[in-house]
């Protein structure tokens, strides 16, 4: 190619001799030259046609989203804790989370049909139940899950119907778990990198997250005498929810990325601080029978599981803006040795 000119059109007057490269290779795979072989360009290094978003970014509207999947946690928790409280002779405790319960899935389900834009769209949702769906037998869940808690928190207030009150409380017990994580299937199974990347361990985050925002409900606006099962319930979800995320980010490598910068990281680091300082408040709370260290500490569980929740969102937004994080772990698999 000696004695070519390189203009905005190409190169003119070039014959590609023996040394050109005909192409980059896949990331990780070394490209075997022969013998008198030299690059003449280095390797190209693909983002996307024109640096445009493989992905289209999730539209759904942040507090809205983000507010469903920390309501919906706080729910099916607080039915656990509910159920918990009734078989141990709790009942100020019990009351508190059958309210708290009812209360939340109201406003989750408020929260998604807002986003949705019409109530018949999620009646729509109920026309199929399709069991490869997280959508639809998550809609199926939430159906069945809310009157539950409506009946065993109407029955307790009302002091009538204790039986039909008590096998309410039950079954929303039994549901709570699926209510609590299956809202991070929904979302692990999506195209979002950092989201869809952290599919194992995210239900793990979710449920820790879920009995931390649980218990703060009930250290809050329960008597310190009988809060033991939330303050146990504090410490376990919060170590739940702090070591499965540390291992979800581990194991992504540069998916994770996204849970380290801007928004994200601010929310989650916040997250953070303030659930070992709740988890750490209640344990005292709990020693010296203060019941401001019990309302600081739910205070700070409450507000550090939705801060995670809306950290979560975030990060999968910032994930499926930037080609990076869907090509990059696409060619690091295609390079991969079979197993």
């Amino acid at each position: 190619m000696t004695g070519s000119d390189v203009t905005r059109d190409g190169v003119e007057e070039a014959r590609p001799g023996r040394e050109a490269v005909t192409g980059a290779q896949p990331a990780g795979r070394r490209r075997r030259r022969r013998r008198g072989e030299q690059p003449m360009v280095p390797d190209a290094v693909f983002s996307s046609y024109y640096g445009q978003p493989i992905l289209n970014k999730p539209t759904w509207k942040p507090l809205d989203i983000a507010g469903y999947l920390y309501l919906g946690g706080l729910a099916g928790s607080s039915s656990l804790l509910a159920a918990g409280a009734q078989a141990t002779g709790r009942p100020a405790l019990a009351r508190a989370a059958k309210l708290g319960a009812a209360g939340s899935i109201t406003l989750s389900l408020g929260a998604l049909v807002h986003d949705l834009g019409r109530p018949t769209r999620f009646l729509n949702m109920l026309r199929v139940f399709k069991p490869t769906s997280p959508m639809s037998v998550g809609s199926w869940l939430l159906s069945g899950y809310a009157p539950l808690t409506a009946v065993a928190a109407a029955t307790d207030v009302a002091g009538r119907y204790r039986l039909v009150g008590s096998a309410a409380t039950a079954a929303s017990a039994v549901l709570g778990p699926a209510v609590v994580t299956y809202t991070a299937v929904l979302i692990a199974d999506t195209a979002v990198p950092s989201w869809h990347e952290g599919f194992r361990e995210l239900p793990f985050v979710f449920a820790g997250s879920g009995a931390s925002a649980a218990a703060g409900l009930a250290l809050l606006g329960v008597p310190t005498a009988q809060t033991g099962p939330a303050r146990r319930m504090a410490l376990l979800g919060a170590a739940l929810e702090l070591g499965a995320f540390r291992a979800m980010k581990r194991r992504m490598g540069l998916v994770a990325e996204p849970y380290e910068k801007g928004r994200a990281h601010a929310l989650l680091r916040t997250a953070e601080l303030l659930t070992v300082s709740g988890a750490a408040l209640a344990a005292c709370a709990g020693r010296y029978r203060d019941r401001r260290l019990a309302a600081a500490a739910g205070a700070a569980l409450l507000t550090g599981s939705a801060a995670l929740r809306f950290g979560v969102f975030h990060a999968g937004v910032v994930s499926a803006q930037d080609p990076k994080y869907t090509v990059v772990p696409q060619r690091e698999r295609l390079a991969a040795p079979a197993d």
